[in-house]
This record gives C-alpha cells, sequence and structure tokens, in this order.
C-alpha cells in the first residue's frame, strides 16, 4: 500500500489507518479474507452522491493490514446535529481471530464518536450458525452493542457454491429447474450482456416489476449512478469490482422479459436487481437468465453466487420472501443465517428519538437499494 496511508490514531497494540485513493484501498482488500461489494471503493463512491461521507480505515500497519472498514456518515435531517455511521457488510477482517475483532470494534466506536455519531451500524458479513458467528454475537454483546431492529441490508441470504462447476451445478437444481431452462431457449429465449443504453429500458422493466409486487423503487437516476459505476469498472482492467446488465428477449417482443444486474468483487457475485415482465412467463425467461447469470459469474472467475435475500424465519410461512426463497432454493441454493445488524449507541437519547419518532428517516436507508 502506498503512501497515501496516514496513521490517524492507536488503540493497544493495532494502529489505525486512513487510505485515501482507490488503488490502495483495493489493494488492502485483496490481502484481507472475502471482502463484500459493499464495502468496495466503488459503493463508496455512489453512497458519496447520496449525501453520505466515506471515509477507508485500515488496522495493522500500511505493509500488512490486519482488518478494514469502509466507514459511511450522513446527516439523516438536514440542519440537525445528528449523525449516523454505517459499515456496510463490513468491517472485513478474519472474524475468527477475537482478539482482532475486539480491537476492531473498538476503534469503530472511537471513529464513530470522533465524528460526533449517535449510533453506528454494522452488518457483519458472518453466518449465524458458524463458530465465528457465534463469537461475533458474543463480542458484540459483550461491548454492548444492540441488534438492531432496523436491517437496512437483508439479514439472512441465499448462496450458491459455483466451484462446483455447470454441470454440478445443474445436477444440483430440481428437475423442473432444469427443464425450465432448456424450455427457455427452445421457445426462443436468449440472453444478452446489455451496455449503459439499455439502463432505460431496463428501470422502466425494475418500475414496472415493483409496482407490481410492491417493493419501493426509486428514481431513475439514484440507480444509474449504481449500475454505470460498476458497468466502468467491469470494462477497467485489473479491477476487483465489476458488474454486467442481462437482459432475457425473444425475438418477436420489442423490450426485454426480463432483467437482472450482478455485482462481482475478487471471486464473489451478488444477485442485487431483477426485474420481469407479465408477457411470454410461459417461456420461463427467467429461469434461463439466472443460469446465464451464473455462467457470467463463472466466466469471470468467481467461485459464489449470492441470491442477496432470504426469510427472516424459514419457518414463517407468512414471511414476504418465501415464495423468492422457493425460486432460488430450486436452483439449489443453500440458506445462510447471518448475524444481521448490529448498532453501537454513542447518544441514548438522540438514539431513542431517532429509532422511535422518527422511525421512517431509518426506513428510508433500508436495504440502500
Amino acid at each position: 500500500v502506498a503512501a497515501d496511508v496516514v496513521t490517524s490514531q492507536s488503540r493497544g497494540a493495532a494502529s489505525l489507518h486512513t487510505v485515501q485513493s482507490a488503488a490502495n484501498w483495493r489493494a488492502v482488500l485483496a490481502g484481507l479474507p472475502d471482502p463484500h461489494v459493499l464495502q468496495s471503493w466503488e459503493w463508496g463512491e455512489i453512497k458519496a452522491q447520496t449525501g453520505w461521507h466515506a471515509e477507508h480505515f485500515i488496522l495493522g500497519t500500511p505493509q500488512k493490514p490486519t482488518a478494514a472498514f469502509q466507514f459511511l456518515w450522513r446527516e439523516p435531517v438536514p440542519g440537525l446535529p445528528l449523525r449516523i455511521g454505517y459499515i456496510p457488510k463490513g468491517p472485513t477482517l478474519d472474524w475468527t481471530n477475537l482478539a482482532l475483532v475486539d480491537q476492531t470494534l473498538a476503534h469503530i466506536e472511537q471513529v464513530a464518536q470522533a465524528r460526533n455519531c449517535i449510533l453506528v451500524k454494522i452488518d457483519p458479513d458472518v453466518r449465524e450458525d458458524s463458530s465465528a458467528g457465534r463469537m461475533v454475537l458474543h463480542a458484540l454483546q459483550r461491548r454492548d452493542w444492540l441488534y438492531s431492529n432496523e436491517q437496512i441490508q437483508f439479514k439472512n441470504t441465499a448462496f450458491t457454491d459455483l466451484s462446483v462447476g455447470e454441470e454440478t451445478l445443474l445436477e444440483g437444481m430440481k428437475s423442473k429447474w432444469r427443464y425450465n431452462i432448456r424450455l427457455a431457449g427452445k421457445r426462443g429465449i436468449t440472453v444478452r450482456c446489455g451496455s449503459n443504453a439499455d439502463l432505460p429500458g431496463f428501470y422502466r422493466l425494475y418500475a414496472a416489476t415493483g409496482a407490481r409486487d410492491g417493493f419501493l423503487v426509486r428514481p431513475f437516476d439514484y440507480y444509474r449512478t449504481t449500475w454505470e459505476t460498476f458497468l466502468h469498472a467491469e470494462a477497467a482492467p485489473d479491477n476487483p469490482a465489476g458488474g454486467a446488465l442481462l437482459l432475457a428477449e425473444h425475438g418477436d417482443e420489442d423490450a426485454p422479459l426480463a432483467g437482472l444486474f450482478l455485482f462481482r468483487y475478487g471471486t464473489r457475485s451478488w444477485y442485487f436487481y431483477g426485474a420481469s415482465s407479465d408477457r411470454r412467463r410461459r417461456d420461463m425467461p427467467n429461469y434461463l437468465l439466472q443460469w446465464a447469470a451464473m455462467q457470467w459469474a463463472l466466466a469471470q472467475g468467481c467461485t459464489t453466487y449470492d441470491w442477496w435475500g432470504a426469510p427472516a424465519d424459514l419457518d414463517d410461512a407468512d414471511d414476504g420472501m418465501q415464495g423468492v426463497w422457493q425460486f432460488k432454493q430450486g436452483f439449489g441454493a443453500e440458506f445462510q443465517p447471518h448475524v444481521g445488524a448490529w448498532d453501537y449507541v454513542i447518544s441514548p437519547v438522540a438514539y431513542r428519538a431517532l429509532t422511535e419518532s422518527l422511525p421512517y428517516i431509518l426506513a428510508g436507508m433500508r436495504r440502500l437499494r
């Protein structure tokens, strides 16, 4: 890591440094285990255009970082001195190292206090049912972090291991899913990678899907910033970040039947945005689209496919994610419960006002999508 790394403070044996360039931040994450796309420099740039401030910190030494976190903060109510800190799907570190976890949490608390935040929220990318997850939960509780009622990202997810290869992936699907993939091809459905020029059409399809299925859809400019940033990153050489817009089409239709936007970072990929029309649903375009997305991720060297979202409780038949989960499960996806979002409260009075009197503010942050 080059000379733009500045020592800012020290706590015990672990010094904290700031990183001020994209290249050096990417070099830091490359040396740490399983960085998440929401900790990428690109994601910080995107959030900076929507009112957030992004800062980048490492523990250890610039030559040998041991942990890193992208710290986002903002004032949710303009004009009021109330700041919220957030580390989406971070920090990035070896979660099995209890001493390092404790040091990192201590530094996060210190950074949030120095920026006059009333709280800082993290949602570690750690499985709840793993030994590391149980250890992390204990560490958070011991340090007086609170489980958050506002889970900005999905708490749980579904996961597919791509490293097994295409043949094994197909074998792991339900037979009806394999049949539908083949059927889509026989009925003339094709899938292609889109470009910036396709983004307005994809947005129209996404907005129609939101109106039909009842989820929030923001203005086009919000998504365009995100999508264009990752398409640009994909075209840049040696960038661990990237993305693809995939569109399922039919020759007799003048608009896409379905589409999705896929993110990648390093060897990981994430299915974030999906859209579909009511046209030709019996031709199964969504099945071929998802298979094409996994093939694209494999071609980019990815070993995992994160379906981004699963029910909070698999046994809750009323959970709105149950139908989506069944679709993902048919592709062989594995349910992964995660530890969820946790808050470190610095100003209890302001925190109570924010979470009880102004819940719509945090709801507006939900899933940052």
